[in-house]
């Protein structure tokens, strides 16, 4: 045995020693896989660098935070993602449109097939790996500072996008934010009008926010796509249209697509129509599916309470679906409207009319802001209020004012002047009738969980409810909530009555309802409920 042993050793060690060394195979390898020349590849000249390289336009560079964009695409030609050359081309490309600066890159040609690519960027890298049998490509860019990513999405669609014969480009994306940000710092330096990506507006939108939670950072989506994305001069608006993955027809969707029973597209998203969702600094305002039971909610309650509504005013509603929601009251014969940001109006104009549409009311314009009864007033509404009832002899003018403005926890500038200066709401409810209605709109509704009302999330508006109480035209305050607004948690509202009449009807039971709502809402040219859900 011992013999046999001694014999193996002396084998494989002059195997070992006679064999092909490890540098041997890898050159045996490299040789193997086609050389790409250097002429075929682009060089790293991404931008025209404006500052000299390393040192960056601002301090966001050095602040220990970024964002993170990872982007899945299938339905690629399959030569696209097996050429070097042209993936490199596609990814300087890349990086220049996106006003990023490369330093270096390097791409490796696998084998069989498939490219994978990493370019090092002065703002940190970009990466990808292709699959070119099954048409895929997945991409990940990473950049330090505020500079906002988003804008990439379309570029890397553009350049990387090369469909293949009888398919379609299918595209999946996140974005999230990396890192610890200053965002106090951020917050107080407000809104600019410079164009989108230079103000430090856009890093206030980080993970707690709607925007960044029900549209950036989810990947599952069949459509993602930006509508609008803009700084006014008081705020930023963003409007998205969003299918997610597990999302199945509406009856509408049937009905356009003529479903019958056993259609497979019955169970998933494939002509599902995409929900619109309207941002204010990334906090969710409406969405397409579910505005009308959110203003229904909001507005009609209060409405109600009031015997005879005939002046209306509202603070804020830039969208128009508060104006519309008033005008089904045949009683209203004048809306002030005051609402600080002009832009704002002609954004939802354009981009979701319905929310202003009042065609099928009859007796009304067909734009409700068009309407006889409404007087538009471009204006800070704490200005407005100060200088039309701050005077000792001032009469009272509307009998119900609704309050749609950002939400009391928004902490916001324009928030904190409505919800949290008592003088605002004194003014307020100075300016209503003796049985003049305050109706507004609070925000998330508390939970269980909730810690008590004065610290945490609910301390705005803990304050607007003592400041309420503490105003002695106050009479009594209702606090009600609707969970079918079409945010993720049930939203809240308050009525604020200046007469303990308003009890009874605010009370009233469902066959008085039902005859208010038949003696006083207008008729429509549809033969349809005016309200479909109040």
């Amino acid at each position: 045995v011992g013999m046999i042993v001694t014999a193996m050793a002396i084998s494989f060690g002059v195997g070992v020693g006679m064999g092909p060394t490890a540098t041997d195979l890898l050159q045996a390898t490299m040789a193997s896989v086609p050389v790409t020349t250097d002429n075929s590849l682009p060089k790293v000249t991404s931008v025209n660098l404006e500052t000299p390289l390393g040192v960056p336009e601002s301090d966001d560079l050095h602040e220990p935070a970024g964002q993170h964009l990872l982007v899945d695409i299938k339905g690629i030609e399959a030569d696209f993602l097996d050429s070097e050359a042209r993936l490199s081309h596609a990814m300087v490309e890349t990086v220049k449109q996106s006003g990023l600066t490369m330093l270096s890159y390097h791409c490796h040609k696998l084998i069989p097939k498939g490219v994978s690519c990493v370019g090092v960027l002065l703002e940190s890298h970009i990466s990808f790996h292709t699959w070119p049998d099954e048409g895929v490509i997945t991409l990940d860019l990473f950049t330090c500072g505020n500079k906002p990513l988003i804008p990439a999405v379309g570029t890397i669609k553009a350049l990387f996008g090369i469909p293949r014969a009888n398919d379609e480009i299918h595209m999946q994306w996140s974005h999230e934010l990396r890192g610890f940000r200053n965002k106090n710092k951020n917050r107080e330096s407000g809104s600019s009008t410079d164009s989108i990506g230079t103000s430090n507006n856009y890093a206030v939108l980080d993970h707690n926010t709607d925007l960044s939670q029900m549209i950036w950072s989810p990947i599952d989506c069949v459509v993602k796509e930006q509508i609008v994305s803009t700084l006014t001069k008081y705020q930023r608006v963003d409007i998205w249209d969003l299918v997610g993955l597990e999302e199945t027809p509406s009856y509408q969707d049937a009905l356009k697509h003529n479903l019958q029973p056993g259609d497979p597209r019955w169970t998933n998203a494939e002509i599902v129509s995409p929900t619109r969702h309207l941002f204010l600094d990334g906090v969710l305002q409406s969405e397409s599916s579910s505005h009308t039971e959110y203003h229904e909610a909001m507005v009609h309650p209060g409405m109600f309470s009031h015997p005879n509504p005939t002046k209306v005013a509202i603070v804020g509603g830039g969208e128009g679906a508060t104006l519309r929601e008033i005008l089904k009251h045949k009683t209203v014969q004048q809306v002030t409207m005051i609402e600080i940001d002009s832009e704002l109006i002609e954004i939802v104009k354009e981009h979701m009319p319905y929310f202003s549409d009042c065609t099928d009311l009859v007796g009304r314009a067909d734009d409700c802001f068009a309407d006889p009864a409404t007087n538009l007033v471009i204006q800070d509404a704490s200005q407005w209020f100060k200088k039309e009832f701050g005077g000792d002899s001032v009469q009272p003018t509307f009998d119900v004012v609704v309050l749609d403005a950002l939400e009391p926890e928004m902490g916001s500038p324009i928030s904190k002047a409505l919800y949290e200066a008592t003088g605002t709401l004194e003014l307020i409810m100075k300016s209503l009738t003796e049985e003049g209605i305050l109706a507004i709109q609070i925000g998330r509704a508390p939970t269980i969980l909730d810690p008590r009302p004065d610290i945490g999330f609910n301390a705005p508006r803990e304050r607007l409810f003592n400041a309420l109480e503490s105003l002695p035209q106050v009479q009594a305050m209702f606090v009600y909530e609707d969970a079918h607004c079409g945010f993720a948690e049930p939203r809240a509202f308050m009525v604020v009555c200046k007469a303990v009449s308003c009890r009874k009807r605010f009370y009233a039971t469902a066959d008085e309802m039902d005859y208010f709502i038949y003696d006083r809402i207008v008729r429509t040219n549809s033969k349809t409920r005016a309200l479909k859900y109040f």
